[in-house]
């Protein structure tokens, strides 16, 4: 099964952080996809710019809205995201024990979500 693990930290803290933390940061997280990239289960791996940097879309009342920033205020934003091939949840979780959260002193968290199967097709009406 494919799973994403979804980096949540604190960006107060990553604009705090010495240079020999960011390098330690780094380096912990080219050792996660090295080992999985070398075991053929890595799907992706990126950190994510800043939430000011987002653009938020949605439609409200049939019109399209687009606002700066992200959806929702919240103590800890996404900052980057793991897509791995897992035998199970519970390798998954050993993977995301492994991910660097730490940032400024500040422990961040890591969200394991499945990913579900999707295909263009799905729900669309033939004629």
């Amino acid at each position: 099964m494919r799973y994403m693990l979804l980096i949540y930290t604190q960006e107060e803290a990553v604009a705090q952080m010495s240079a020999a933390e960011d390098a330690r940061i780094r380096a912990g997280h080219g050792a996660v996809m090295t080992e999985t990239a070398s075991r053929g289960i890595l799907g992706g791996a990126e950190p994510l710019m800043p939430t000011s940097t987002a653009t938020t879309v949605r439609h409200k009342d049939g019109k399209l809205v687009v606002t700066d920033g992200p959806f929702a205020e919240t103590k800890e934003q996404l900052a980057g995201y793991y897509i791995l091939e897992c035998e199970n949840l519970d390798e998954a979780i050993d993977w995301a024990s492994r991910i660097p959260t730490e940032c400024g002193g500040r422990q961040g968290s890591v969200e394991i979500r499945p990913i579900r199967l999707f295909s263009p097709n799905d729900g669309a009406t033939t004629g």
